[in-house]
This record gives C-alpha cells, structure tokens and sequence, in this order.
C-alpha cells in the first residue's frame, strides 16, 4: 500500500495567505464593477453589493452621453501611451548599455548627471515656460510623449540588470566581430526583456492614468486625455447633483451620482486591465532581476 504524501502544514497556511490575498484584489473590483451596473434608487436603498440589485445603464449612458468625444480622448489617450512607453523602453534600454560597461570613459559624469536629475528637478514653471514658449509642444501630441521619456530610477533599474549579465558573454560576441549596438540590440536586451517589460508596463500605467498634462498644456478638445476628460465630466456631474437637491433631473430620473463614479473607474481602467495579462510573466522576474546587484 502506497502511503499518501503528505503537505507540509507550512505549504498549506501558505496557499491560504494566497488565496486570501487573491480575494482581497478581486472582491474589490466586482463590487466596482457591481456599483457601476446597480440603479441609484437600489443603490441608496439597499447599499453595496457584489451582485446588483437592480441592473442598470443609467451611470454608463451619461459616460458616453457625448460619444464622438470619448472616442477622441481614447484615441489620443492611446496613441500617445503606446507611442511614449515604446520609445521610452528603446531609448534607457540603449542608455543604460553603456552605462552598464566598465569601459565606457564618460561613465561616471553620465551616471552622475542622471542620479541628479533624480534628485532635483528644474520646478514646474520653468519646465512650463520651456514647453509652451521654446519647444512649443503645447497644443501637440508630443506634449504627451517627449517630456519625461526617460526616468532616472527606470534607467538605473535597467543598468543594473545589464551589469548582471556574464562579462564573458560580451567578450565572445566581440571576438566574433559584433559591434556595440549588435549587442545592445540582439543580446543584452533580449536577455534583459522581463525588466523591460515590467518598466514599461509601469511606465505605460503611468501615461494612461496622466491627466495632468492635458491640464496644463492642452485647450483643443480633440487633444484631451481620457483621464482629463473623465475628471471633466465628474466635475460637471458634481454641479448638476447640486442642481438635482430633490433627487430629481433631466424627466423624472434619479440622477446616478455614486454609481456614475464607480462607471468612470471602469471606463478608465478597463483598457489597462485587459493589457496586464500580456506582462504578467514578465513582471515578478524583471522587478526582481533589476535589484541583485548594484
């Protein structure tokens, strides 16, 4: 008779504190999504719950009560996001190469000059005075890309990773004649690809959440982020509550201020949320990978 394996009381408590965990991220989000989808009347009346009450579309048709202007701010939002974190992982993923070699003459003043940017910044008036007056990117698309394409803590995560790599593999491909940038290109990034996926899966959460600079150095409609056009409709939303101080607006309907919030949170998430997946993989790896050695 064959006995039967037994799990380490450790393992179990463990997969406990996983699962537990897991529900903890999950729970949250139904209960969102389940605020979004519920009637204000129940929602008042009945309070929260995973499994709407009452269903409802009131709180997503005043979403897309303006469409035409969604549509734009997702397809700005979009375009500026996918276009910033690509050239943002192609250029610290080319500068931290060099960094990372011992051999590089200028080394130190480089990495000097990017842990001082780290630490201090130019301020917000100067770095507005030289976008709208001297670059004149206010009004662009590239408002949105070219400013703060590189960051420091991601360039340093990247070099760091470069340096774990054997010094032997870097030999060999020189003694068979390749250059710098065939390396940099063909065998130090493609062995380094879960950190920089995992930068730029963060970088690009960044962009996508970015309403501050719409704010700032944007006044075409067309150009607006979705982030800056969602705080525009809560505003708007905001001040017809108050207008609505008896419950009632636009014929006879309850006006869905708490489930219109919770609407706009899946509207503004859910694009990211259907893109993690696709890093999952690399995530955990490269995060850790970026902090072995310094």
């Amino acid at each position: 008779m064959r006995k039967k394996k037994k799990i380490p009381t450790g393992q179990v408590v463990l997969h406990i504190l996983f699962l537990l965990m897991v529900v903890m991220y999950i729970v949250p989000f139904l209960m969102v999504l389940s605020i979004s989808f519920t009637d204000e009347v129940s929602l008042v009346r009945d309070g929260y719950h995973l499994i709407p009450r009452q269903f409802s579309l009131s709180a997503y048709k005043m979403v897309f009560s303006d469409p035409t202007q969604i549509f734009h701010s997702y397809r700005t939002t979009i375009i500026f996001t996918a276009a910033s974190t690509f050239l943002a992982v192609l250029v610290m993923g080319v500068m931290a190469y060099p960094l990372s070699r011992p051999n590089y003459r200028f080394n130190r003043p480089v990495s000097f000059f990017v842990l001082f940017t780290m630490l201090f910044s130019g301020g917000m008036v100067p770095s507005y005075l030289l976008i709208v007056k001297y670059l004149h990117l206010n009004n662009t698309i590239w408002v949105y890309i070219l400013p703060g394409l590189v960051s420091a803590y991601n360039l340093i995560i990247i070099r760091t990773n470069y340096k774990s790599l054997p010094v032997e593999l870097i030999e060999a491909a020189k003694i068979d004649g390749a250059g710098e940038l065939y390396i940099c290109f063909k065998i130090v990034m493609p062995l380094c690809k879960p950190v920089l996926a995992s930068i730029g899966f963060l970088f690009l959460v960044n962009k996508w959440n970015d309403w501050n600079t719409a704010l700032l150095y944007i006044t075409k409609p067309d150009l607006y982020s979705l982030q800056y056009l969602l705080q525009k409709i809560l505003k708007e939303a905001e001040y017809l509550k108050q207008l609505a101080e008896t419950g009632q607006l636009m014929g006879g309907e309850v006006f869905p201020s708490e489930s219109f919030r919770y609407a706009m949170a899946m509207v503004a998430a859910g694009p990211v949320l259907c893109i993690f997946p696709f890093f999952q993989k690399y995530f955990s790896k490269g995060m850790t990978l970026g902090g072995v050695k310094g």
